[in-house]
């Protein structure tokens, strides 16, 4: 029964599409934007402490570079055979069933939606930690860095749960335009203001050593601890440029003519062009500020005290943010699954999915509302900041951003078997897979010792 409704998730009806996409190169980057600059952008001064300068910034830009050549490849899969006229996959799933179909099929709904659920349950916890940083800001600055300002974030994660419940009512990502325009703006602020603090702090004087290889073993941590986060460091560059899983369901909102592909390679060169060198000057200048002792989350980890207004407006701006971001994941989850079902019952589809009436749909409202309650529920049990991350990104950044994208290249292609470039093309993919691998490894142990110390509603950060 489970396999056969995630092989129907991944057809969504095509009511979930509108006639006329309003979408543009400049929409279609505002969502990649508010997609890709998230959570992961606050963890690169941490990971770039894990790697060093030379395996950081070298890891920053193959990963930007893979990213962008792999979504070029699925950007064309968009249509079947002709990408002008040819027939619509309307979401990354249906795209695998036309070009490879079989079990490729279930293995990539699969992934897609675990990635949507858990990108969730990660944005949910970095939100959370935000708001409940401008509390412990305030504290702070009111009472002296050496106060007792921890913060119970199980409530901040109720609260987030609240709001997401309401914006959940939205009918689909098209009706969403707005809210990732807003998003977008948001995350160029706090970012820039990380970037800002980081290079004030480098000026009045750094905090911490820098090396070439990042911490140090003996010094900062031992042998094991080196190896483990290391390959954690590499699972957050990977959920920093993790939103393939969603570049079909953005490509749907685009308008006709042009070809959808040619705007969205614009749009994709656009959004992690700029993307990259925002995380570039995040991490490296947040390393170059902190050193090896960076915190996880660099809003939030307390490097920066004054001004507090500043980390205050950073912090609020990340809530608002990721108020849109979990909105672009979590929408094209629930076209799926509203879709699969109308499907199933056709004689219910119009209380499933909305259409044809007004008032409130409340299969809608019920269903909705208990998958922000289940995720709200995951992020209380589990808000570890890093490790959540690496788990996010491993899972995300092999199977969606290479291995998928690659297949159906040498599928329509038809790359001959063993030829030079299919040898180039899947050593990247088996690369890809090896990290993908050791980073989800270390981040589940991480995970595994943070809960040695975490109890819920009791524990606080």
């Amino acid at each position: 029964m489970a396999g056969a409704l995630l092989s129907d998730m991944v057809v969504v009806v095509c009511a979930s599409s509108i006639p006329f996409s309003p979408g543009t190169v400049w929409t279609a980057t505002a969502h990649i934007i508010t997609a890709v600059i998230g959570s992961g952008v606050l963890s690169l001064a941490w990971a770039m402490a894990q790697l060093g300068w030379v395996t950081g910034a070298v890891t920053l830009v193959l990963f930007a570079a893979i990213t962008l050549y792999t979504c070029g490849l699925l950007a064309d899969c968009y249509r079947l055979e002709d990408p002008v006229s040819g027939k619509r996959n309307y979401t990354y799933t249906e795209a695998v069933r036309a070009n490879l179909g079989g079990w490729y099929v279930w293995f990539c709904g699969f992934c897609q939606y675990v990635n949507m659920f858990g990108t969730c349950i990660g944005y949910t916890i970095t939100a959370s930690i935000s708001a409940a940083a401008i509390n412990k800001s305030n504290c702070f600055h009111w009472h002296g860095h050496g106060a007792d300002c921890s913060q119970n974030t199980s409530l901040y994660i109720i609260g987030f749960g609240v709001v997401q419940a309401i914006f959940c009512q939205l009918p689909n990502l098209h009706k969403l335009w707005w809210l990732s325009i807003i998003a977008a703006v948001m995350s160029f602020t706090y970012s820039s203001i990380a970037v800002g603090l980081s290079l004030a702090q480098i000026i009045s004087g750094p905090m911490g050593k820098t090396t070439l290889t990042g911490t140090q073993v003996g010094v900062d941590v031992d042998s094991s601890q080196k190896i483990w986060m290391t390959f954690q460091a590499l699972g957050n560059v990977a959920f920093a440029y993790s939103y393939a899983i969603i570049l079909i369901e953005i490509q749907d909102t685009l308008r006709h003519p042009p070809a959808e592909c040619k705007t969205m390679r614009r749009a994709t060169a656009m959004g992690i062009s700029t993307t990259t060198a925002f995380y570039m000057l995040c991490g490296c200048l947040g390393y170059a500020a902190f050193g090896n002792g960076a915190p996880g989350n660099i809003l939030t980890g307390f490097g920066f005290y004054e001004p507090y207004w500043l980390v205050d407006l950073a912090n609020a701006c990340i809530v608002v943010h990721l108020v849109g971001g979990f909105q672009v994941f979590c929408q094209p989850l629930f076209a799926a699954v509203e879709g699969a079902l109308a499907a199933t019952f056709p004689m219910a589809a119009r209380q499933i999915t909305g259409g044809g009436g007004g008032g409130v749909n409340v299969f809608r409202m019920v269903w909705r509302t208990v998958f922000v309650a289940v995720i709200t529920l995951a992020a209380i049990l589990m808000p570890f900041f890093n490790s959540i991350l690496g788990i996010l990104g491993s899972i995300a950044f092999w199977p969606l951003t290479v291995f998928f994208p690659v297949e159906m290249y040498i599928r329509q292609r038809q790359v001959p078997r063993f030829s030079t470039k299919w040898a180039a093309l899947q050593s990247l993919s088996f690369v890809c897979l090896l990290v993908t691998a050791a980073s989800c490894a270390a981040s589940v142990q991480g995970v595994l010792d943070s809960l040695k110390t975490y109890v819920p509603f009791k524990t606080r950060s």
